[in-house]
């Protein structure tokens, strides 16, 4: 049900919304489009696919506000500060990221790694703020 809704979300957002232009992801191996972009009243959704390259990586990061993420191809292992795995998502799954949980992505697989990722964040925030590396060793 949750992947239903989050792949209808973040569909009705990209016919819905006016187009972006790019911007880079930090981290090594990544890129980022924006495809659509809006503020209503205090909130900006921001619609962007995220292609992240075999061995690539975010960086450690947080959000200010809630990430909901659908894979279009590839693997995404999802670590927390605690250097855990809390989640490694295949082609079709769907999930989301909770405000200020520092984390990092990474393609630990052999082909692109390809996000459509739906932010909810206050208006005015960036995208990602950077978090320190707290030592896991990746």
């Amino acid at each position: 049900m949750r992947k239903t809704c989050t792949i209808i979300a973040t569909t009705a957002l990209a016919v819905t919304l006016a187009s972006g232009t790019a911007s880079a992801t930090p981290g090594s191996g990544v890129t980022g489009t924006i495809l659509a972009q809006k503020t209503v009243g205090h909130t900006d959704y921001t619609l962007r696919e995220i292609t992240i390259q075999p061995g690539g990586y975010t960086g450690w990061h947080f959000h200010d506000g809630t990430l909901y993420a659908y894979v279009k191809a590839g693997t995404l292992t999802h670590n927390l500060a605690d250097c855990s795995i809390d989640g490694v998502f295949g082609t079709g799954r769907a999930f989301s990221e909770k405000p200020d949980q520092v984390h990092i992505g990474r393609n630990l697989g052999s082909t692109p790694l390809v996000l459509e990722v739906l932010y909810v964040l206050p208006a005015g925030s960036p995208l990602s703020e950077d978090a320190p590396d707290p030592g896991c060793g990746f």
